[in-house]
């Protein structure tokens, strides 16, 4: 294991760890003999025995080495000695896309911009003969001047190379990954395409379209799931609906969409024809009953009053069978009312002999109660939290993407209410000041502020970020950095609204 202070080839000493990916743990460290910062990439350790994992991290390295792009990470030198190879790369300052979009989501032009940065870098990589089959918000890092530098290769398939994925290992993010590479058939440079569409859906709309509770699920997503129309991308929406097709033939190939991406940067972007719907054809015409030769053919003029007079029979049929089995009900009811009672339970009706209205008939209770003595399970729905009014703070305790489905919802808001009994949610949606595409699950309060927020978490032992956030609901945009994240003692960000 890894420590700061340890020195790599006698060369590299690693200062501070970076984070951790599918293909190995990322260090920031200091060439001692060039005086300069670099990243140096080691395998995971969870896989230094796998010789599988080893040459895809080797792998990278011959494919990035074979790339002088600007938005591509650059490849200074390979260090290949036990336990495990390393990879010096260029250190890139800033963040990753990932972080910045949890920041929220990007405006149309901008998300153009960057697109067009990482499909320049994709284009030389295809050109290369290098597919990179994990184009993803995270493997996306941005200089401090906003531009855009792809990274990890280490799933990259070169051409002509034998393909290491073992029987059942499932490389790249399911949720972007294409459609066709799930199903085997991903040599096509249009998968990455699909790819970066996602990246740039995920950018201008706030949500991803395809994620789902479990990895399986968000494979079927990928497979089958349509894939919800955008609605807040503006001019960026043709491009989506262009890319995100599951014919990989039918979508755009790289020069055609860096023109479109263009077009959309310098806000000339033309209304391009959207897919025409499907025909929808009208229902087959109804056969005429048959009648005998000697019949009279009744009169046109009565038509429309024969119409009328078979649709009042058959409502009338329909409401007497309702009203029997109304009656059926009730008798029913009855009759196991006066068993119990005989029987000595209890009785369920008054004295009077009136049957209670079965239990069926009661309101259900509301997740908008400050109290709830039961919790809804992970195969019941709750029914929506009332939309409290803005101008607001929250404790928010946690966020269900809305793609997960309702089960996923209530099945967290039921975890959520173990600590917190009167947690409800919201639908983000409803609050510009929320990130859209997402069940905000919450402790109403009230609260003051932001700071007031964060020690009724303190009081409920929800003290870290990931569990606890002061947030402000409004109607406007520029409230969405009203976040206040612990500790109590010294929040961060923005506790209080001006």
């Amino acid at each position: 294991m890894n420590v700061p202070g340890d020195l790599i080839d006698g060369r590299f000493e690693l200062l501070e760890r970076l984070g951790s990916g599918g293909m190995g743990t990322v260090w920031r460290a200091r060439d001692t003999v060039l005086h300069r910062d670099v990243a140096l990439k080691a395998v995971r350790p969870d896989a230094e025995a796998s010789e599988a994992v080893r040459e895809r991290v080797l792998r990278e390295a011959r494919a990035l080495a074979r790339l002088s792009h600007p938005h591509v990470v650059t490849v200074h030198h390979i260090v290949d000695v036990d336990p495990h190879p390393w990879i010096v790369m260029e250190l890139v300052p800033g963040v990753s896309l990932q972080d910045r979009l949890d920041e929220g989501p990007l405006a149309p032009v901008e998300a153009a911009r960057l697109g067009r940065q990482v499909l320049s870098a994709l284009h030389a990589a295809h050109t290369a003969g290098i597919q990179h089959r994990d184009v993803k918000p995270a493997n996306i890092l941005l200089r401090p001047d906003g531009t855009a530098v792809l990274t990890d290769f280490g799933i990259a398939a070169l051409h002509g190379s034998t393909a290491l994925t073992a029987t059942g290992e499932l490389v790249g993010s399911p949720e972007y990954m294409a459609p066709e590479r799930i199903r085997g058939h991903g040599d096509d440079p249009a998968s990455d395409l699909w790819s970066l569409g996602l990246v740039l859906y995920v950018c201008a709309e706030g949500v991803s379209p395809l994620r789902r509770a479990t990895t399986l699920a968000t494979l079927a997503a990928v497979l089958d799931d349509p894939v919800p129309p955008p609605l807040r991308s503006g001019p960026l929406a043709p491009v989506l609906e262009a890319l995100l097709v599951r014919d990989s033939a039918a979508r755009p190939d790289a020069a055609r969409l860096d023109g479109m991406l263009a077009q959309v940067e310098s806000g000339t972007t033309p209304n391009w024809a959207r897919p025409t719907p499907t025909a929808v054809l009208p229902p087959p015409p109804v056969a005429p009953v048959p009648t005998r030769p000697d019949s009279p053919r009744p009169p046109d003029t009565g038509g429309r009053q024969r119409s009328r007079t078979k649709i009042a029979v058959a409502v009338a049929a329909v409401l007497a069978v309702a009203a029997a089995s109304a009656l059926f009900l009730n008798l029913r009811d009855e009759s196991d009312g006066t068993k119990e009672a005989g029987s000595g339970g209890s009785t369920g009706a008054p004295a009077s002999g009136t049957p209670t209205p079965p239990a069926s008939s009661a309101p259900e209770p509301s997740l908008s109660a400050t109290a709830s003595t039961s919790t809804p399970g992970p195969a019941e729905s709750s029914p929506p939290s009332p939309s409290p009014e803005p101008g607001r703070w929250i404790a928010q305790l946690f966020s269900e993407p809305v793609s997960s489905g309702t089960s996923a919802r209530d099945t967290r808001l039921a975890e959520v209410r173990e600590s917190v009994p009167d947690a409800v949610y919201v639908l983000s949606d409803d609050y510009a000041s929320l990130r859209a595409g997402y069940w905000v699950i919450y402790a109403p309060g009230p609260f003051t502020d932001g700071r007031a927020a964060l020690s009724y978490c303190e009081e409920h032992g929800l003290t870290t970020a990931n569990t606890c956030i002061g947030r402000y609901l409004s109607t406007s945009s520029a409230d969405y950095g009203l976040q206040c994240h612990p500790p109590v003692t010294t929040p961060t960000g923005r506790c209080t609204r001006s």
